[in-house]
């Protein structure tokens, strides 16, 4: 069961209460809400909510979202590099182009998927049928370095160690223009974008914080090569924070300018470094994943200026 609050900003003043929250709840359509308001599990200010209720600015709504009835994964052989695994997780290089678990619109071909193949059962189940395993993710387009779990315990170990920040993240990409400076930090909280759903945005309204760190290695004129290293890890937070800061990933089709660069297939974003104490052996463990082809192939062309 997944609940979700919202406070209602001033320009949802005089709003359905339908559309308010389908503005800011990414997952649930306007029919599924509506659904949710008339079986009671919309409150108002801790009453249950009318559909046809207009809104006032300050209003506390709380949504009860049920669990749905999942679709259990099936193995699939399908090709996963691997670079480290012993008894209690795996490290994996994901590619381009995978998703991590399956989800409607990419019920199979998924990293799950090829992960059941190889494990078998041996994966943590906090993760429930559709995400066996899964500590944490990365979007379909952005390739590299995963962490997985193959039991409870070293699962529970390991979210709370990224709950703490105790996990070194470093991403590499590429970002439209010159940043002015050598390194830099971003620090603004991320919530749904209140135009558009199926977005984030830098925002104070239902939002988490979020800081990511990055600096220059190498500039291209029109384009700058960055590392990026988090100390939360929000949903989209590197193509959101670089955004908003005027530099948005080069290929990223969501924050990114309308005139994509379509050759890149999705944002040139690769997870390149993983660090973290095995959960088991206390030993520090510190994983380094070679750039994707793709990417590689992209930086050779800036560097002969025809980015």
């Amino acid at each position: 069961m997944e609940r979700f609050e919202y406070t209602a900003a001033p320009e949802n003043e005089g709003e359905r209460l339908d559309k308010a929250l389908a503005g800011v709840c990414g997952q649930l359509s306007r029919s599924a809400l509506q659904e949710l308001i008339e079986a009671g599990r919309v409150l108002r200010n801790g009453k249950p909510a009318d559909k046809k209720e207009k809104l006032k600015a300050g209003d506390v709504l709380q949504v009860e979202i049920p669990d749905a009835a999942p679709a259990e994964a099936v193995p699939q052989n399908i090709p996963l590099p691997i670079v480290y695994e012993d008894e209690h997780l795996l490290v994996v290089n994901k590619p381009k182009g995978m998703v991590v678990h399956p989800a409607p619109g990419n019920p199979d071909g998924t990293m799950v998927n090829a992960l059941l193949y190889h494990c078998g059962s041996r994966l943590s189940s906090i993760g429930g049928v559709i995400r066996p395993g899964i500590v944490h993710r990365i979007d379909k387009d952005t390739s590299g370095l995963l962490v997985v779990a193959k039991d409870d315990e070293t699962h529970r170990a390991l979210s709370e160690k990224m709950s703490r920040h105790d996990i070194f993240r470093e991403y590499h990409a590429v970002v439209y223009g010159n940043l002015k400076e050598d390194s830099g930090f971003v620090e603004a909280s991320i919530g749904r974008d209140k135009n558009d759903r199926k977005k984030m945005a830098v925002t104070d309204q239902n939002a988490k914080y979020a800081y990511t760190e990055w600096r220059v290695l190498e500039r291209f004129g029109n384009f700058t090569y960055i590392a990026c290293r988090l100390k939360t890890g929000r949903t989209h937070q590197i193509r959101v924070h670089m955004a908003s800061i005027g530099h948005p990933l080069a290929g990223d089709p969501v924050y990114g300018p309308r005139s994509c660069i379509t050759e890149l297939h999705g944002q040139c974003l690769h997870a390149k470094m993983l660090g973290f104490e095995h959960p088991a052996t206390g030993q520090w463990m510190e994983f380094d994943s070679d750039l994707p082809p793709y990417f590689e192939k992209y930086l050779q062309k800036l560097r002969k200026g025809r980015g």
